[in-house]
């Protein structure tokens, strides 16, 4: 299994080092999560780090040691690796919480959609049951008319019947009237002629057709027409009730139309201000990119310096040989055995080998890791806008894995360093005893103080010049944050806005459909009344048509009478004077 361990060593021995341990700090598990623990493990193999370094170890199941090497690297690369799931989670966090607002925007347009439904089929319901009651008083109309076309009939077969009661009538009056002259010659009637023609005028009398009950039955359809109209009167003002709220709910509709108008304009205009505010924050950014590349190679001319100037340093004042010399013993070593003192020294040079090449090794690498991010700041300079953004976080990652490589082998320099003077002042000790001159070592040393001083001077002012590039970097990077708060803010506006205006869209379009289905309904009425209202009035004119016959046959029926009534006279004073010339015979 795989620990995260720091390295401990106590204090001891007479050259200055002491045994070794390991302290187990945490363990990776399967999920590739980790888990604290507190455990110390004694190691050999991590002699060759300094107090308090992490490293990485890898354990057997019998808890033997199977390597072990730096964590630096591996601890950027996990560093990383949580960075980039916490960003994902909080993409994946507000996608969320854009499909939740998504998903309540469209319940909400559910929900209206259900309402608008509801009360459309509320209308329909509505304007079918005055369909229905359009239909009977239809049906209504139609019987009525059927009647009146009935009692038309009638009133014509009774015409036709009084017309030939009159001609008889006449007939009969003719003849009369030449009886009468006849009389009048000095002819008289007899008792059998006068039976007869009393006869006839009472049957002429009795044969005049009765108009009361036609009259009743005309009265009747009267009182229904008048009854039908007054619904159909009913209807008409309703829909002109619903003609003038359709009328006045176009105008709103128009008036907030141009209103929603009005403001899409200005939401436009304000949406070409914030592309605008955008592409001058893409400047910015573009510039801040530019000083951060500058400052990166800067960084990384002056990390360079840093180095050299630790490397004169070193080799100018010998790496702190006086405070390394205290950690010597030289009286123990002059006392100690010949062969032991060899033996010393035999291991301190093995010692030296081995954390020599593990120091170049990591020199190696960190110079691979400079080279990587070399390779990528010239991939940035030739790349696109969108490839630029990915090499720029993998060159930020690079940089800060160099950065913490290059500060554990300050460390791991200096205790070479260190390991080298040792060695030395053993080995000084052992030439001394063995009678062989080591002045030869010191006599070629050259006083690198002045180049020390100029490469010092030229690090500060770059320094210097890197700090007031990084005060100028911040200060545009402020003012870049800060345009990014108000065209954040902006946007935010700008989106509510617009969620804003699409529902109002929406509820004018909803009204639009309200008007659409008001002027339907109106037209409809307006298209089942008007042919009802014609059937009326065309039935109100047949039924004048037959009150006007009626009036003429009622006129003519009376004048029948009245002639019947002056010949049944005009018979009688016949019948008295031939009565009176028969007495006088």
């Amino acid at each position: 299994m795989l620990y995260l361990a720091e390295v401990q060593k106590s204090k001891g021995g007479f050259i200055g080092s002491g045994k070794a341990a390991l302290k187990l700090l945490a363990c990776q598990r399967s999920d590739q999560s980790w888990s604290s623990v507190d455990e110390v493990l004694p190691a050999e193999e991590a002699n060759n780090f300094n107090a308090g370094v992490l490293v990485m170890i890898d354990l057997a199941n019998n808890r033997q040691i199977k390597r072990v090497q730096e964590a630096s690297r591996q601890l950027v690369s996990i560093l990383q690796t949580f960075s980039r799931q916490l960003e994902k989670s909080k993409n994946q966090e507000e996608e969320i919480e854009q499909w939740k607002q998504s998903l309540t925007y469209q319940s909400q347009e559910l929900n209206r959609r259900e309402m608008e439904m509801e009360a459309r089929r509320e209308q329909l319901q509505q304007l079918e049951s005055d369909s229905e009651r359009l239909e009977e008083q239809r049906q209504e109309l139609e019987n009525l008319r059927t009647a009146a076309e009935s009692l038309q009939d009638e009133v014509k077969r009774n015409q036709e019947e009084l017309q030939g009661a009159w001609d008889q009538l006449k007939g009969e009056q003719r003849r009369l009237e030449e009886r009468q002259s006849e009389i009048q010659q000095g002819a008289v009637l007899d008792e059998e002629q006068a039976r007869k023609i009393q006869e006839l005028l009472d049957r002429l009398a009795s044969a005049v057709a009765p108009t009361e009950a036609v009259r009743e039955q005309l009265n009747l359809s009267f009182d229904t027409l008048n009854t039908q109209q007054v619904g159909i009167d009913e209807h008409w003002q309703k829909l002109e009730q619903h003609r003038g709220s359709a009328q006045q709910l176009q105008e709103e509709v128009e008036r907030q139309g141009e209103d929603i108008q009005n403001r899409w304009h200005e939401w436009q205009q304000a949406q070409s201000s914030l592309e605008q505010s955008r592409l001058e924050l893409k400047a910015q950014q573009i510039t801040l990119e530019n000083k951060q590349e500058y400052l990166q190679v800067f960084g990384l001319q002056l990390q360079h310096q840093e180095e050299l100037y630790q490397q004169i340093s070193a080799l100018a004042y010998g790496a702190d040989e006086e405070q390394i010399s205290e950690k010597v013993d030289i009286a123990a070593l002059e006392e100690m055995p010949l062969e032991e003192l060899q033996s010393v020294v035999n291991d301190l040079q093995k010692e030296l080998e081995k954390l020599s090449r593990f120091v170049n090794d990591q020199e190696e690498e960190l110079g691979m890791q400079r080279q990587v991010i070399e390779e990528l700041q010239q991939k940035i300079q030739q790349a696109s806008e969108y490839d630029r953004l990915n090499l720029e976080t993998e060159l930020t990652d690079e940089q800060d894995g160099y950065r913490m490589l290059d500060e554990t082998l300050v460390g791991q320099r200096r205790n070479l360093r260190e390991r080298e003077e040792i060695l030395k002042q053993h080995e000084a000790v052992l030439h001394r005893r063995q009678g062989i001159s080591g002045d030869g070592n010191r006599s070629n040393k050259i006083d690198l103080t002045p180049l020390l001083t100029q490469v010092d001077l030229q690090r500060q002012k770059q320094s210097e010049e890197l700090k007031q590039l990084e005060s100028q970097a911040e200060q545009l990077k402020e003012a870049i944050q800060q345009a990014e708060a108000l065209i954040d803010q902006q946007a935010t506006e700008q989106d509510s806005k617009q969620i804003e205006l699409k529902q109002l869209d929406g509820e004018l379009q909803k009204q639009h459909s309200s008007v659409s289905d008001l002027w339907g309904k109106v037209n409809v009425c307006e298209a089942i009344l008007q042919p009802i209202q014609d059937g009326i009035s065309n039935l109100r004119q047949k039924l004048d048509t037959i009150a006007n016959v009626l009036a003429q046959f009622q006129e003519a029926s009376d004048y029948q009478l009245q002639a019947i009534a002056e010949m049944k006279q005009m018979l009688g004073s016949l019948i008295s004077g031939a009565g009176g010339q028969s007495d006088a015979a």
